[in-house]
């Protein structure tokens, strides 16, 4: 069975905080091009819908997309089940979890099955983030637009970030239970960036 995990791009997609600038801009041609083709021309953030974080996005000086390492992000994934988490991920919710070292780990919660953006999003929070760091993990997906809100200096991704750790963000989980799975995360090979969109497959 394969799971398609990513979100869908399109022109009224969901954006972080609803903001209308950030939507995906198509421009259609309203005829032909001259050979007889027909080209769509898109603009877009790389932190829109479903993408990867690379340190430069909240590291001064970080690694960028250049320093990606694709065996981080092909390989055994794990899905936890925590929709009935109702505002942040703590530790406390997750130190009772098989998660081991080297594990790619993926959060499913409330947020999958909200179609707008919601402000009070469910995200891991600092004593997660330290937790997981700890254990040393190769990656952490969660099914929100952001990893973390509502904490200063965003010690989460600076946490996760300055430890090598992958972050995906914007995974659409509804229809995924808890188990293991074999992940492909394939992110648009772009040149020395902060984030990189990114197409997420599970396959059990």
């Amino acid at each position: 069975m394969i799971y398609d995990v990513s979100m869908k791009i399109t022109p009224s997609m969901q954006t972080y905080k609803r903001n209308l600038d950030k939507r995906p801009i198509f421009i259609q041609p309203d005829s032909r091009v001259h050979d007889g083709g027909y080209e769509t021309t898109l603009t877009i953030g790389l932190h829109t819908g479903t993408h990867v974080d690379y340190p430069l996005h909240m590291i001064s000086n970080g690694k960028t997309s250049d320093s990606e390492v694709l065996e981080d992000l092909i390989g055994e994934a794990k899905v936890f089940d925590l929709t009935s988490v109702s505002n942040s991920i703590g530790f406390e919710n997750i130190k009772g979890l098989n998660i081991e070292k080297n594990d790619f780990v993926l959060f499913k919660t409330k947020n999958s099955y909200e179609e707008d953006f919601n402000n009070e999003f469910v995200f891991v929070d600092e004593t997660a983030a330290a937790y997981l760091k700890d254990l040393k993990i190769r990656g952490v997906g969660i099914d929100s637009l952001g990893i973390e809100r509502s904490q200063d200096g965003h010690p989460t991704h600076k946490l996760l970030l300055s430890s090598g750790i992958v972050i995906i963000e914007g995974l659409r989980l509804k229809s995924v239970v808890e188990d293991t799975y074999t992940m492909y995360c394939l992110p648009l090979k772009i040149a020395d960036a902060e984030a990189s969109l990114a197409r997420v497959i599970l396959i059990k």
